[in-house]
C-alpha cells in the first residue's frame, strides 16, 4: 500500500512512517504542509495519514480530496474529533500521542499486513 503522510513534526512524521513501514507498506511522500500534500496528490496513493493542523492550516481540504477521490484516511492529531468538520465526523480518527497499534487499525482491513 502507498501511503502519504501529512505531519509538521518530524519526530511523529518518522514514528508514523516507521509503523506503517514495519507492516510492509510503501510511504510515498511524508508533508509538513497542507501545500506540499496537496502537490503529491496526483500520485497514485492507496491511504494517507494526516494531522490535522500543520504549518499552513488544518488538512480539511486535503481529507475532502481524498474522500473525493475514494482514497480511505485517518486522522492522527492531537485535536479533538469533535473540531472536525461534520463532513468528516466519521473519518478514522487516533488521539496523540499514539501506539503504532491504533496506527495500524485504522489501515482498511483489506491492505493490513498479513
Amino acid at each position: 500500500m502507498r501511503i502519504l503522510i501529512l505531519e509538521d513534526d518530524p519526530l511523529i512524521a518518522l514514528d508514523l512512517q516507521d509503523t506503517v513501514e514495519d507492516e510492509g507498506h510503501e510511504v510515498v511522500a511524508t508533508c509538513a504542509s497542507i501545500a506540499a500534500a496537496r502537490a503529491r496528490l496526483a500520485e497514485p496513493i492507496d491511504f494517507a495519514l494526516l494531522d490535522v493542523d500543520v504549518t499552513d492550516g488544518k488538512s480539511f481540504d486535503i481529507a475532502a480530496a481524498l474522500l473525493c477521490r475514494g482514497i480511505p484516511f485517518a486522522f492522527v492529531s492531537g485535536s479533538r474529533r469533535d473540531e472536525l468538520p461534520a463532513h468528516l465526523a466519521s473519518a478514522a480518527f487516533v488521539e496523540k500521542p499514539f501506539f503504532p497499534a491504533a496506527v495500524i487499525r485504522t489501515l482498511p482491513a483489506p491492505l493490513r499486513a498479513a
